[in-house]
């Protein structure tokens, strides 16, 4: 349990530094789009495809240095490098080139029917990424014939890199670094990246897949707000070119079977406002907000009250804050709520059909507990069930039959927000649904197939993992759900933020994952509850405001011997 009180917040603050923070991450000036990027005599090599500048970046200074200011032209529009001895390996299109590291003018080697996205080498082999054909070549250095393909393990464009024994792989849409047997192409181990859009991937030598660090690019567009003092309205939204490299850690964890990547320590500050829509008088009221829980992925350090003191509750096996009103009379008004300090990481469980293939049966408490429509799930309308029988059709794996009901899901709704949570039945008619609302549909269809699930969240920290000290404020709650493996026990899964490409394919990114930015709280209780005496029942949402805050306070290292959860 967190030491709650005590110490005080300001001297566990005190101790940040924001050097230590920013030490993994790496803004070379200059840069637009980084996107291969490989280890070259203790410093990096990338390339930007925008400006075709192949830079050698210092990753103690982030200093970078154009070593082809007379030569861009041949590195315009290239997405992927690898060096071997003396060879520079550039990917272009639909071009495979090469040059040596001291002469830079690049010469053809070979051609693909498709683009190449990134490339990667070892002794006498080429790896090269192709998300059109949707494998990796494998092709002979000397003569450039294929000498087999691996499918890619995502969906979207994938760079490469290489050590020994294992293919290292950075996927822009999964979110994910995957690792990779070289000889057989199977995957090890896959971890999630705790920022969107990695676009290349060099290696440290050594790096193995149960613990280690590499370095990621990231490419993207932020919008931000113009200002331009020569228009009517000078406060304009438009978009920047934004990238860096930043270390990815991560360790695998084979008890949990999962890996770890990226650790934050973050404050969130959980408030209510007492602003009643109608006069009212309450008797004895008592006010009980969870608090973040403790699980693979994330520990509280520190709890202490804001604006009034709580006492401190559990309820099945979760930490309550719980305020306490003689009386809140009409016009009264309050403001009362928490402050944490949380240590959150980014988890990716690393289960496989073959593992649930003799699953044991659900218990009969679980059945009982898990299985029932306990929230308005329609789950006994003639349209949900028969829904619940087209998502799975004949697949008896516990594992495929979730993949399946959620992307059934994903493909008859789209994200929409709602001003209520309506039942699972009219959703699915609707074609359109809150998070809350996918949840309830990918409740009942679960709960349908004898699947045992349930909803957790609360909210999620806005996912800017460089901008530390800064007060952040998400616009929304979340929900998402976990369902149960028999053996293993609860796996993550997002409600809808994975149903980003209109008729698929989905990425698989969260599910069986979370990343670092992702609260838990509310597991097996309601998040909020008001009790008064001899009161009817009143809304949260017609007594009260809410205020959410998060800061982002520090990275934090990830030590392979280091339990998550201390």
């Amino acid at each position: 349990m967190p030491d709650f009180y005590s110490p005080p917040l300001a001297e566990l603050q005190s101790e940040l530094t924001h050097a230590e923070a920013s030490q993994n991450l790496i803004r070379p000036v200059g840069a637009y789009a980084l996107h291969g990027i490989t280890v070259c005599d203790q410093q990096l090599l990338a390339i930007d495809a925008l400006r075709g500048y192949l830079l050698r970046i210092d990753p103690t200074t982030s200093n970078a240095t154009i070593i082809n200011g007379r030569s861009t032209e041949p590195f315009l529009d290239a997405t992927g490098i690898a060096l071997w001895e003396d060879t520079l390996w550039v990917a272009r299109g639909h071009e495979l080139l090469s040059c040596s590291r001291h002469q830079l003018e690049p010469q053809l080697f070979t051609t693909l029917p498709y683009p190449i996205n990134g490339v990667a080498v070892w002794g006498t082999t080429l790896y090269v990424t192709c998300q059109k054909a949707g494998y990796i070549f494998v092709l002979n250095r000397e003569t450039g014939r294929q000498i087999t393909k691996f499918p890619a393990p995502g969906i979207g464009v994938e760079n490469i890199t290489v050590w020994e024994e294992y293919l290292w792989l950075c996927d822009q849409t999964e979110q994910t670094v995957y690792c990779l047997d070289r000889a057989t192409g199977d995957v090890l181990m896959s971890v999630l990246t705790p920022f969107a859009s990695p676009t290349g991937i060099a290696v440290l030598p050594n790096a193995k897949p149960d613990s280690g660090k590499l370095w990621v690019a990231y490419t993207f567009e932020e919008p931000y707000i113009r200002d331009d003092p020569n228009s009517e309205n000078p406060h304009q939204l438009t978009f920047r070119d934004r990238t860096f490299i930043h270390a990815l850690q991560f360790c695998f964890k084979p008890a949990n079977n999962c890996t770890l990547s990226n650790r934050y320590l973050l404050e969130m500050c959980y408030v209510e406002e007492i602003a009643p829509l109608d006069e009212l008088q309450l008797n004895q009221l008592e006010w009980r907000m969870a608090l973040p829980a403790t699980t693979d992925r994330q520990a509280v350090r520190h709890v202490e009250p804001i604006g009034l003191p709580f006492t401190l509750e559990h309820e099945n096996g979760q930490s309550i804050a719980v305020f306490k009103f003689d009386q809140l009379h009409p016009h009264e008004s309050h403001i009362f709520g928490w402050k944490a300090l949380i240590e959150v990481g980014g988890i990716k469980y690393q289960l496989t059909p073959r593992q649930l293939e003799k699953s044991p049966p659900l218990s009969t408490e679980f059945r009982q507990r898990y299985l029932i429509d306990d929230d308005e799930l329609a789950m006994d309308t003639p349209l949900i069930q028969a829904a619940a029988r087209e998502a799975v059709g004949t697949e008896t794996n516990l594992l495929r039959q979730v993949l399946r009901i959620r992307n059934y899901v994903y493909d008859r709704l789209s994200y929409g927000i709602r001003p209520r949570i309506d039942t699972p039945d009219v959703v699915l008619e609707r074609g359109i649904g809150s998070c809350g609302e996918y949840v309830g549909l990918l409740l009942a269809l679960c709960r349908l197939n004898g699947i045992a699930c349930r909803t957790v969240g609360r909210y999620k920290c806005p996912p800017h993992a460089d901008r530390l000290g800064i007060l952040l404020e998400p616009d929304f709650n979340h929900v998402w759900i976990e369902f149960y493996a028999p053996g293993f026990g609860w796996l993550p899964m997002e409600s809808n933020v994975d149903d980003i490409i209109e008729g698929g394919p989905y990425p698989t990114r969260f599910f069986m994952g979370l990343p670092w930015y992702h609260i838990e709280m509310s597991k097996e209780i309601s998040f909020e509850r008001l009790q008064a005496a001899g009161a009817p029942e009143v809304r949260l949402g017609d007594l009260a405001i809410n205020h959410v805050r998060f800061r982002i306070l520090q990275e934090l290292p990830l030590m392979p011997t280091e339990s998550p959860t201390q």
